[in-house]
């Protein structure tokens, strides 16, 4: 495991972006309200700074999922294990995820929430990895864009460890 980080994108750069999402939702869904759900374990830090920043009036509920099957490989098929325990019907949702690579675990949570008749979904990760996305498969909105890279911290794992640097950082190979 890492001891020294390399510092991919700063505190100031992610407190930066958080403030830029939470703008941007707001001019969105500002006058509405929104069901936040947060994807558990990894959104848990960044939904937090989000929806503190944001003044759109907002209710929280919380989903675990993953689609990664060793902690590093997308897999088939999502994993949940929790339902949702909040009426969504004729409200508007914002899934939050920390991080959004080839797509299907948003895909998938939005076409469940769908299923429940929210009069709107939108979905937001603060990391974008573009390497391995599914062309449908953009969130509304994201503030980071990687490639390929293996990142950890700001809620983002590495075997379970390292969520809450204030900062993500590259494993280096």
């Amino acid at each position: 495991m890492a001891t020294d980080h390399t510092v991919l994108f700063s505190a100031d750069t992610i407190a930066e972006k958080v403030n830029e999402l939470a703008d941007r939702i707001d001019r969105d869904h500002g006058e509405d309200g929104v069901v936040v759900i947060v994807v558990l374990k990894g959104a848990a830090i960044f939904a937090a700074d989000l929806v503190r920043a944001m003044e759109t009036e907002t209710e929280l509920a919380y989903l675990t999922a993953s689609s990664y099957v060793d902690g590093f490989t997308p897999g088939e098929s999502l994993s949940l294990r929790d339902d949702l325990d909040v009426d969504v019907g004729e409200r508007d949702v914002l899934i939050v995820d920390d991080i959004i690579d080839t797509g299907r675990t948003l895909q998938e949570l939005s076409a469940l929430v769908v299923a429940q008749g929210p009069r709107r979904v939108a979905t937001v990760a603060l990391v974008s990895k573009t390497s391995r996305r599914a062309p449908d498969a953009e969130p509304d909105y994201h503030g980071l864009e990687i490639g390929d890279e293996f990142i950890y911290g700001y809620g983002l794992d590495w075997d379970e460890r390292y969520r809450d640097l204030a900062f993500i950082a590259l494993a280096n190979p």
